[in-house]
């Protein structure tokens, strides 16, 4: 065989192995989205999929627990028992009621298990009723406009 024949075959070589890495990087890094109600028909290879799923926390179902803390989503009536078992500490906005965002896998049994979890508080930065914004609670006070006069 010829240097230039050994050449070619070491560079389709390398070429098709890091096509394969790319190809299955990007396949277990793909994260799909759905709801509460959705999880319940999905079946088969989707099951097995990382997702995210996002709800409510249900109020009073918060446990810390030995490396991991167990509460409940909601969604339009649907209840997801969640378990998060990631390293980072969960943020400061996550309490009862507050709009959760949870990714990881599923398990058989319907219980998911999550890696990573982001919350936003239920209330605090939401509008009064009217559409105008919720007064300040802290802080000085604003000040009045001025006359022009001394």
């Amino acid at each position: 065989m010829n240097t230039r024949a050994k050449f070619a075959i070491g560079v389709g070589l390398i070429l098709s192995t890091l096509g394969y890495l790319a190809w299955s990087g990007v396949s277990e890094n793909k994260t799909y989205y759905h709801t509460i109600s959705e999880l319940q028909a999905l079946n088969g290879p989707a099951l097995r999929q990382r997702m995210r799923v996002s709800g409510n926390v249900q109020p009073g179902t918060i446990q810390h627990l030995t490396g991991r803390v167990d509460f409940v989503l909601e969604e339009e009536g649907r209840t997801l028992p969640v378990s998060y078992v990631g390293r980072d500490p969960l943020p400061d906005t996550f309490t009862d009621k507050a709009q959760a965002l949870v990714e990881g896998h599923r398990m058989p049994d319907g219980h998911f298990v999550a890696e990573q979890v982001q919350a936003k508080c239920a209330s605090k930065y939401e509008a009064t009723p009217g559409g105008t914004p919720a007064p300040r609670t802290s802080g000085p006070p604003a000040s009045s406009p001025s006359t022009g006069k001394s």
